[in-house]
């Protein structure tokens, strides 16, 4: 006997051995039990999540000489056939290339006839969307109103194609994609039936790649079983998927948290050697950020304990704020990867920009070239001073609020307070500020703001942040003024040109201010 490919072995032949569609399950077994048949059913869902299956089991119980019941026997006559293909009352037809009125026409034609040795007549369209626009209407009128021996199952992927006056003819029944939890449960069945050695994490990348696709996972697995030579181990599926593993994000994870760009490049050149996907290393690496987020702002989020204390270091290590900008940079990375010279090109700047875009703090131990440790004040790594290189700036006069916010390497909703605030006073062991009310949303910042000013000025210094009125000029203030005057200057240069005021006078034409911008 020829073999036989696990995702037609496996196929579901029962409701009960159907996975991961309880609720669909559930309500047709209501339905059957309680004899509350409707004439047409849709059913929708990506590919591989058992709409063809579904159609199978419903035809079955719908016709299995038991009687109609929601556990079709299997061994009957019509179960049997139907199972094989070979029942004449249950017909699939593919709507991608029978999409025609012809086809529909012949097609309803038959359906007028009583079944041949079945109790209905199943008819199941797959793919029902690709059905033309006359096709549609001409069976409206028979989806609605079929003969009592007819029963219709359409399935589709994109139910949004189809018209609304089929929509209201059909039950309508939405097939959730597979989590991976349950893709590998049952693939462990699977193995354990077919008598195959496995390891238990390998399952977890054909998981990842089958995308929520049971049937995908067996031809998966298929493809796994064959590459390992009737062995299935983490480190053959792994390269046989091109799916970069768990050691090299977490050695980029590592490099990263310490600032070594140098060993983070050294794990690409690994993966490039190995013909690894960067595209897939960045869809991993935004979903590693994302879920040590997870654990800095909601550790319960994450259910698998083992994970969570894996990540628990890099969401102790990492500021908060730098993440989002990881995940950020890393998610366009990926965008940007086909316009780069080469993949690996543009993985390696991706790499750079996480390194070169980095708030400094304690829980990021930056790093610049070969050992030497970052300034307190940077916020991009800056070349070593050398005797040719220009002095260091100089800190800002303890009393000058505006330079000193200017040098105090602050980012996001921090920079924002310390641009809102104006200096009320300032003493050897205090600074006070002073702080508009309509801006207390800013206050939780208060701390890192204390933190920065303490490195400034070398010393323990006590914040206190005044809510009341500011009397002079913030930062925020004086920058938005300047922005203005700019602004102004900018419009007033464009509507004093003599070209532009020729072409306005010819054409009957006037500025659209808001497109000039200041250079």
């Amino acid at each position: 006997m020829s073999y036989q490919v696990l995702a037609r072995k496996w196929r579901p032949k029962s409701f009960d051995t159907l996975v991961g569609q309880e609720h669909v399950v559930r309500a047709l077994t209501h339905a059957l039990d309680q004899q509350r048949l409707h004439h047409a059913y849709l059913f929708t869902g990506t590919r591989g999540v058992g709409k063809t299956t579904l159609a199978r089991i419903l035809a079955k119980a719908l016709n299995c000489e038991t009687g109609i019941t929601s556990k079709p026997c299997g061994v009957c006559g019509a179960c049997l056939e139907i199972d094989s293909g070979r029942f004449i009352d249950y017909v699939e037809m593919d709507a991608a290339s029978n999409r025609g009125v012809e086809d529909m026409a012949a097609l309803l034609e038959k359906a007028a006839y009583a079944p041949n040795s079945g109790r209905y007549k199943v008819y199941m369209i797959d793919e029902v969307h690709q059905l033309s626009g006359h096709a549609f209407n001409a069976m409206l009128k028979t989806l609605e109103e079929p003969p009592e021996h007819v029963k219709f199952i359409l399935a589709t992927t994109d139910p949004q194609k189809i018209p609304v006056t089929v929509l209201s003819r059909c039950l309508q029944f939405n097939l959730k994609q597979m989590p991976p939890a349950a893709i590998v449960d049952h693939l462990t069945r699977v193995l354990a039936a077919e008598g195959v050695d496995c390891e238990a994490t390998a399952l977890r990348y054909l998981a990842k790649a089958a995308a929520g696709s049971m049937r995908d996972a067996l031809s998966l697995l298929d493809q796994a079983i064959a590459h390992g030579a009737g062995r299935i181990e983490e480190e053959g599926v792994r390269a046989m998927l091109g799916t970069v593993g768990d050691d090299h994000l977490y050695a980029l994870l590592d490099g990263l948290a310490v600032g070594d760009i140098h060993a983070m490049l050294a794990v690409a050149a690994t993966m490039e050697a190995r013909s690894l996907s960067f595209d897939s290393a960045l869809q991993e690496l935004a979903t590693l950020f994302h879920r040590i987020a997870l654990v800095q702002f909601a550790p319960t989020a994450i259910l698998d304990a083992a994970e969570r204390e894996r990540l628990a270091p890099y969401a102790e290590r990492l500021d908060a704020e730098f993440l989002q900008l990881c995940y950020q940079i890393a998610i366009h990375g990926r965008d940007e990867l086909a316009l780069a010279p080469d993949e690996a090109a543009g993985f390696g700047m991706v790499l750079l920009r996480l390194h070169a875009f980095r708030p400094d703090s304690a829980k990021v131990g930056a790093k610049v070239g070969a050992g030497r440790t970052a300034p307190p004040a940077v916020v991009a790594p800056a070349p070593a001073t050398t005797a040719a290189s220009p002095a260091r700036v100089q800190p800002a006069p303890t009393d000058d609020w505006h330079a000193l916010v200017a040098q105090l390497p602050l980012i996001g909703m921090a920079r924002q307070l310390a641009q809102h605030c104006e200096l009320a006073s300032l003493t050897e062991t205090q600074t006070t500020l002073r702080l508009s009310p309509v801006h207390k949303h800013l206050l939780p910042q208060q701390e890192k703001l204390q933190a920065e000013l303490q490195k400034h000025h070398g010393r323990p210094l006590a914040l206190k942040i005044e809510l009341t009125e500011t009397a002079g000029e913030t930062p925020k203030a004086r920058a938005d003024n300047e922005k203005r005057e700019r602004q102004d200057q900018a419009i007033a240069a464009i509507e004093g040109d003599p070209f532009v005021r020729e072409v306005c006078d010819l054409f009957d034409a006037s500025i659209d201010e808001s497109t000039i911008k200041p250079i």
